[in-house]
């Protein structure tokens, strides 16, 4: 890919995600959520997509200053953090949409119709639930190396393991507060079983990595 192209593929895509980020103020349930501890950020999507754009960003930057080799290291440490949680939230996002959508969508607390599902407009969905995967996904495998055995035999499974403890003891401590989660499948289960949600998460996301990494065209 030329440097052209890396420049477009990092600037457009930070700037569709910006967009999602913003569109969320447009969104029906915004004045709702932000009524919540943690407003929008309960949500592991905005987690994942924050981590993208600044990928993204990261990566503009050193196209623009490509002899920069703290920058393209810095790079590497936040797409191997951006990269698992952007392909595993899709992975969940998508297949729950389809098939389950009442265990990932909330529901109107102002609807009259107690089942009323609330759903993301297209453009903004795909802005916050694909673009960040399929953009960290094509700036690995065209414009990066493959991580190394060492790499993502010991510094993705501990990238990994911090980021789900990071963010369901986050979504745990906002939920005392709030009375709910910000996914259904989590509310609707004890803590025991959202122990399990968040271990098999982990591992899919840890496994998504390395599924990645194996498909990457340049030899061990």
């Amino acid at each position: 890919m030329s440097s052209q192209a890396a420049v477009l593929l990092h600037g457009s895509s930070a700037a569709i995600m910006a967009y999602g980020f913003n569109s969320l103020s447009s969104l029906q349930m915004d004045t709702w959520v932000n009524k919540q501890r943690g407003g929008h950020f309960q949500f592991l999507t905005v987690h994942g997509l924050c981590a993208a754009w600044l990928t993204m960003m990261m990566s503009l930057i050193a196209d623009l200053f490509p002899s920069s080799i703290a920058i393209k290291k810095f790079k590497r440490v936040l797409l191997m953090t951006a990269m698992p949680l952007a392909v595993i939230i899709a992975l969940i996002y998508w297949t729950l949409i389809l098939f389950y959508p009442s265990l990932i969508l909330l529901t109107d607390p102002l609807s009259s119709t107690p089942e009323a599902l609330v759903w993301t407009p297209l453009p903004i969905d795909l802005a916050l639930h694909a673009v960040p995967g399929l953009a960290l996904f094509i700036d690995f495998i065209l414009l990066e190396s493959k991580f190394s055995k060492n790499e993502a035999r010991y510094g993705a499974p501990l990238v990994v393991f911090l980021s789900t403890v990071a963010y369901s003891s986050w979504a745990e401590y906002c939920a005392t507060f709030n009375g709910s989660f910000p996914y259904p499948f989590l509310t609707e289960n004890p803590f025991n079983i959202r122990l399990v949600i968040y271990a098999a998460v982990m591992t899919l996301a840890l496994a998504s990595f390395w599924i990645v990494n194996a498909l990457h065209p340049q030899k061990a």
